[in-house]
């Protein structure tokens, strides 16, 4: 099968699977016991530590290993909200991971603003300006969005709130690996990450919280991880994780380039076939893996599922919610109507990804159409 569907999980890379083998093998203590098993499995997490820091450019002990994406949202956005009361800033695009986070907030009492966006997904500084009130103490706004692309102007966004002394949290699960995530450039306060977007294991995440910024347990006298999540970590996952960070960054310039000739290449294809169709979100500002794509006058589903048939992965949106028809939640903020948000069809690449897998996806999509309106 021809799979392109990277924004929803990545097989992991050869070398993170030895990472993960060896690791679980040799490293299996629990790096909280005082045993020599203990110590060495300690040992490994804390270079896991450090490598995942050096990646972001940010300091080892701000990074806090976690669960996965979802679960870095979660615990980033609470525990720097923790013990605080006043207003907190999202987008209404965001992952629901932090929507319901946002929402959890609001009901527990905090004053919270969903801000809009425009039509190819960019938040507005000047209407996020004109949000700020004197009791703001949090924006979590995501480095590029999973659904259509966009990057969002991070940098920008965190110099205006740092110097206003608001916290500044990025979901960055998608760039990461893909663009350069610097936590200082950007002017990032805090930033989550995930382990199965960038070639290794499921269920391990990341978050960075910089190490002059306070923050409080979620859940009380927690021991591991300095208190920021409970539960025994998971070393070997950790160090394969690290392992695949390492490779991926290394590399990311290179394959940026490569995956945006794939990506142009795909849209010259689907023109020439007279195929009508439309790139949602920023045509330039976008991940160079990432192809949102309206097919007029057919339902995305239906798409994916012929592209299914023919041995093609593809996607009509975030994977945290298939099973539902809906139309696109982030297609419907960015004011398309009902009709054309359920014909968003979500085209990822990766390493794997060939010239040969695109001219194949042109052909088969033009082969969908036809059947379609046939």
């Amino acid at each position: 099968m021809i799979y392109l569907d990277y924004c929803a999980t990545t097989p992991m890379s050869e070398r993170s699977l030895e990472v993960f083998t060896k690791a679980s093998k040799n490293f299996f203590g629990n790096p909280s016991s005082l045993h020599d098993e203990g110590s060495k499995a300690n040992s490994l997490l804390e270079q896991s530590r450090t490598a995942i820091a050096n990646c972001i450019n940010g300091e080892a002990s701000g990074v806090y290993f976690t669960g996965g994406g979802s679960d870095s949202n979660n615990l980033a956005i609470k525990s720097l909200v923790k013990g605080k009361k006043g207003h907190i800033i999202t987008t209404s695009i965001e992952h629901f991971s932090v929507l319901n986070t946002f929402l959890q907030l609001e009901e527990e009492g905090f004053d919270v603003t969903f801000l809009d966006v425009d039509r190819e997904g960019l938040v507005s500084i000047s209407k996020l300006k004109d949000e700020i009130k004197e009791n703001t103490i949090l924006v979590s706004i995501g480095h590029a969005n999973s659904d259509i692309g966009t990057i969002q102007s991070i940098a920008e966004i965190g110099l205006f709130l740092k110097q206003h002394n608001i916290l500044f949290h990025s979901d960055c699960v998608q760039s990461f690996g893909k663009i350069p995530v610097d936590v200082k450039a950007l002017n990032l306060d805090s930033i989550s990450l995930s382990s199965h977007k960038i070639y290794g294991p499921k269920g391990v995440g990341a978050v960075y919280i910089s190490p002059h910024v306070n923050w409080k347990p979620i859940i009380p006298n927690t021991s591991h991880e300095k208190g920021f999540r409970a539960g025994t970590v998971n070393v070997p996952a950790i160090a394969s994780f690290a392992e695949a960070a390492i490779e991926i960054v290394k590399y990311q310039d290179h394959e940026a380039i490569r995956l945006k000739k794939l990506s142009q290449l795909l849209l010259q294809r689907l023109s020439g076939k007279n195929i009508s169709y439309s790139l949602v979100g920023h045509s330039s500002n976008r991940l160079a893996h990432h192809l949102s794509l309206q097919i007029h006058g057919i339902e995305g589903q239906w798409v994916m599922l012929q592209l299914n048939q023919k041995n093609i992965a593809i996607s009509t949106g975030t994977a945290c919610k298939v099973g539902e028809q809906n139309a696109s939640k982030t297609m419907l903020q960015l004011g398309y109507i009902k009709e054309a948000a359920t014909e968003l069809i979500r085209i990822s690449m990766g390493k794997q990804t060939t010239e040969e897998h695109i001219e194949r996806t042109a052909a088969a999509i033009e082969a969908t159409v036809k059947e379609f309106f046939q």
